[in-house]
């Protein structure tokens, strides 16, 4: 089971949420609007991904990499890995 799975529901409502923001995107530049309130769209839609991917992160951290460090070795080492690695790549984008 995965770390997430508690909130797999509010998960999926905000992934949803942000496909329709991207479709609403679409049919903004398909029916040529103005450029600012496209990046505006945009910009909403990178902050709604964002938030998602904390969510994940910190469901991950209470979850997966908690139970890890608890069980010890060669797996929390991984876990930590992966989730310090994971926060590298948010920190990039």
């Amino acid at each position: 089971m995965h770390g997430y799975a508690d909130n797999k529901d509010n998960h999926l409502t905000r992934m949803r949420r942000i496909e329709g923001q991207v479709r609403g995107i679409t049919k903004m530049i398909e029916s040529d609007k103005y450029c600012i309130d496209v990046l505006t769209q945009v910009a909403a839609v990178n902050k709604a991904l964002e938030a998602v991917a904390l969510g994940l992160l910190d469901d991950h951290l209470k979850h997966c990499v908690s139970d890890a460090v608890a069980e010890g070795g060669s797996v929390a080492d991984q876990k930590i890995s992966e989730a310090s690695a994971a926060i590298a790549r948010l920190v990039k984008s």
